[in-house]
């Protein structure tokens, strides 16, 4: 099944309508889902340059299959300084990625839209997409909501052997081959050297975090993507734990689109 065919979903894909039939639903109050995914981002030799973008949009599909949201189309193109030196990778400045998203929001907004759910697949993307929630929050009243897909699903992580990495790991890798296993080249994957162990006695969520970027062909430091742009052992993946972490984010989403959007025409119960 493709992006644009979502059956007899209560959803849509607003590139799929004409732009009445967009402008009925966004009249109607359906919640409008923005997606964010690298279109072209480098994640070791064994994925496609594409994988943000086709997990934002599985993701979207199946919330049109799902719920009464109509799915905008893809960013594909935002902030990830990370991955500047990594040839066909596409990367923007944070403020100018800013201002991509206030635009496009505001637009939105100016045609009726008053639910925004920013579905954002990236991690440097996460403070630039919170400053222009904010940003468009202060100037129209509306409240864009944020899902950062990072922190969904995780429930699924007990079916990891390493739970280690975060890029093209062995989660990422096996959403991959769950969604697109003619993408994927595991004969190309390799794990990437470990990070160094936590302190002892300091949680590992209590963190000091620094920014990182490959630049001047300098090395990787710790904590940065290896030289292949991957991290994790992605040769443990498997379709069948991409599929459980897929199920497992969709319960998280729509659990939370339920609930930020619990007056939306046509929005099931949490628990319906």
């Amino acid at each position: 099944m493709g992006l644009r065919d979502i059956g007899d979903g209560p959803g849509a894909i607003m590139a799929d309508l004409p732009w009445t039939e967009a402008a009925n639903r966004i009249r109607a109050g359906h919640p409008v889902v923005l997606p964010i995914g690298a279109a072209a981002k480098a994640h070791g030799p064994h994925l496609p340059l594409g994988t943000d973008a086709i997990t934002v949009e599985a993701l979207g599909r199946r919330l049109a299959e799902t719920l009464p949201v109509l799915v905008a189309p893809t960013v594909g193109f935002g902030f990830y300084p990370a991955f500047v030196e990594y040839p066909a990778s596409q990367h923007i400045p944070a403020r100018q990625f800013e201002d991509l998203l206030v635009t496009l929001m505001r637009g939105l907004i100016d045609h009726g839209v008053s639910r925004l759910l920013m579905m954002n697949g990236g991690v440097s993307t996460e403070a630039p997409v919170t400053v222009a929630s904010h940003t468009i929050y202060a100037e129209t009243g509306v409240r864009p909501a944020m899902a950062h897909l990072r922190l969904f699903g995780r429930s699924a992580d007990a079916v990891l052997d390493d739970a280690s990495g975060g890029h093209a790991d062995e989660r990422e890798t096996s959403l991959m081959l769950a969604l697109r296993p003619d993408l994927v080249d595991l004969t190309k994957a390799h794990p990437a050297p470990a990070d160094p162990p936590t302190a002892k006695g300091t949680p590992s969520s209590a963190r000091i975090s620094q920014p990182i970027r490959l630049a001047n062909g300098r090395p990787p430091g710790p904590g940065e993507q290896s030289s292949e742009g991957a991290t994790g052992n992605p040769t443990l993946a498997t379709a069948a734990k991409g599929a459980a972490i897929l199920d497992a984010t969709m319960v998280d989403l729509t659990t939370e689109i339920r609930r930020v959007f619990a007056d939306a025409p046509g929005m099931p119960g949490e628990n319906g």
